[in-house]
């Protein structure tokens, strides 16, 4: 009997830890990316006020601007990594191996083609990048060039190193890595936070962070060779290059336009206003912009295996699991957001000072910025798994064209700051927020109209939670005096988003779709 019991616990970690089916697999998926999720929140917790502290707030708005203008640069890369990972998700039940290392080797290819560029361009930015920068001592110029070179160069880097992580991602298997990634991230922050202490300033930073996406290209080959018997890569025909090539072309329009998205609020405040309001924008947008990246790890578990239902042509299936995926969104949007419109000034005062949080009414549009971004980005990456990019990519470039010019002339025309820059980029993006599900709803044969209708419950206890905090939620806290310290502030966080998702599960969620995502957790557990 006692060695009974002590095979239990281990009875149960084989139960959690099995991958029989796609449920299993994507819940696996998404806890692996979890880990190493906590490992990013933990590590940006910890070193965020390090190089606050270190660089100042002037030189630290000078590391996200570069970051951003940086960030452009990895459309140049031709994204071989991206088409390989939904290419090789297209033919996860397919046994043409030999097929599979030709699409490997035309990944490969694809980055030697697009290196000269990328190259160039990079040369570029690290030239104009101090002038670019608005209020940049001419002294500093140097410091800042270098810092761009080493930029450039962790860029190429991860374009490469990124290709055996796609592989293992594509073929459902992205748990593999669970756990050894997050201590890299870890041995990263340890890195940085070195440099810093060894006053290396901005260039020590850069070389820490180029280091560990070495140790990380390294770490992923090595798991996808023991992982996947198939890897390799074989010498890819013509054709085969040539339709590779016009697919990372897509690809890399469509980083183009995901950079824009993601990067270009700290670039308009950086070029339009100053690096002091980027240091105030970047605090303030912190803990909204941990969720995307929740709901991305959580979004990108799961769509590996969508794309083996797509694949294989059951599109009644696939409807199922995107409504799934975009009603598990808003839960944890919901949820998480609540507590991030009722707690962030706390946490910010905790953190790094309240003299950065840009304020309520800027909080509350971060946050509803968030939750637009996330729900086009969900559906942006269902059309990746159909291999047919060109509308897609077309629409996102003009929305976020239109979204970027917008907040560009409200910032530096009318001087509307923050405000201006949410709000242009809101207007923007609305565009993708009505077409991206139309264009869904054609492939897998569900209605426009019966989507507004199914989405209207949601956004109705979404504007209660809203109206709830907004008039009566502050002054409660302004009041009781709460989260004065950390274990106050985790404490009412915590209660806060329990109760925001119980009422999200049960006010927002009809009989059937509860029943639904019990039925989810069962599968997992059994």
């Amino acid at each position: 009997m006692a060695t009974l019991k002590r095979t239990r616990p281990f009875d149960l970690l084989s139960k959690l830890l099995a991958d029989d089916n796609l449920t299993q697999k994507a819940y696996l998926n998404a806890l692996a990316a979890a880990l190493e999720f906590g490992a990013r929140l933990a590590v940006g917790f910890i070193v965020t006020p390090f190089l606050v502290a270190g660089l100042g707030d002037s030189l630290y708005g000078v590391w996200r601007t570069l970051g951003g203008l940086t960030g452009y640069l990895s459309a140049a890369s031709g994204r071989p990594s991206q088409a390989l990972k939904w290419t090789i998700a297209n033919q996860q039940n397919s046994t043409d191996y030999e097929e599979k290392r030709r699409n490997i080797g035309s990944a490969l290819v694809v980055w030697l083609l697009f290196l000269p560029l990328l190259t160039a361009l990079g040369g570029v930015l690290v030239w104009f990048a101090p002038i670019w920068i608005k209020d940049i001592p001419s002294e500093l110029y140097w410091l800042v060039r270098v810092t761009a070179v080493l930029l450039v160069a962790q860029l190429i880097a991860t374009t490469l190193t990124y290709l055996p992580q796609s592989v293992l991602e594509g073929e459902n298997l992205g748990y593999k890595r669970m756990g050894m990634s997050a201590m890299l991230t870890f041995a990263g922050a340890g890195l940085t936070i070195l440099a810093l202490k060894l006053n290396t300033g901005l260039i020590g930073v850069a070389v820490a962070n180029l280091i560990i996406v070495l140790a990380t290209g390294l770490f992923y080959l090595f798991v996808a060779r023991s992982q996947i018997h198939w890897f390799g890569y074989a010498r890819p025909t013509r054709t085969a290059v040539r339709q590779f090539f016009g697919l990372s072309g897509w690809f890399l329009i469509w980083r183009l336009v995901m950079q824009l998205m993601t990067t270009s609020d700290l670039v308009i405040l950086g070029m339009f206003a100053s690096t002091d309001l980027v240091t105030t924008y970047a605090l303030t947008k912190y803990a909204p912009e941990t969720l995307i990246n929740f709901v991305a790890i959580v979004v990108f578990g799961i769509t590996p295996g969508l794309g083996g239902i797509i694949g294989a042509g059951d599109r009644p299936r696939a409807a199922r699991v995107r409504s799934e995926i975009m009603l598990l969104t808003w839960l944890i949007t919901t949820a998480a957001g609540a507590a991030i419109l009722l707690w962030n000034e706390a946490f910010l005062q905790l953190w790094v000072g309240a003299e950065r949080y840009a304020g309520a009414t800027p909080n509350l549009l971060i946050l509803l910025s968030i939750a637009q971004f996330v729900l086009i980005r969900n559906d942006a990456n269902i059309i990746d798994l159909t291999l047919d990019l060109s509308q897609k990519v077309l629409l996102g470039l003009v929305s976020t064209t239109i979204s970027v010019l917008m907040a560009g002339a409200l910032v530096h025309f009318f001087d509307a700051g923050i405000l201006g820059l949410v709000v242009g980029l809101m207007a923007g993006r609305a565009i993708l927020s009505i077409v991206y599900p139309i264009m869904i709803g054609r492939f897998l044969g569900v209605s426009f109209w019966s989507q507004c209708v199914g989405a209207l419950r949601p956004i109705l206890v979404s504007l209660l939670l809203i109206g709830l905090i907004v008039g009566w939620g502050h002054k409660a806290v302004r009041t009781l005096a709460l989260a004065q310290n950390w274990f106050g502030f985790l404490l009412a966080a915590g209660l806060t988003t329990v109760a925001a998702a119980l009422i999200a599960f049960y006010g927002g969620l009809n009989t059937a779709q509860q029943r639904t995502m019990w039925m989810r957790v069962e599968r997992i557990w059994r």
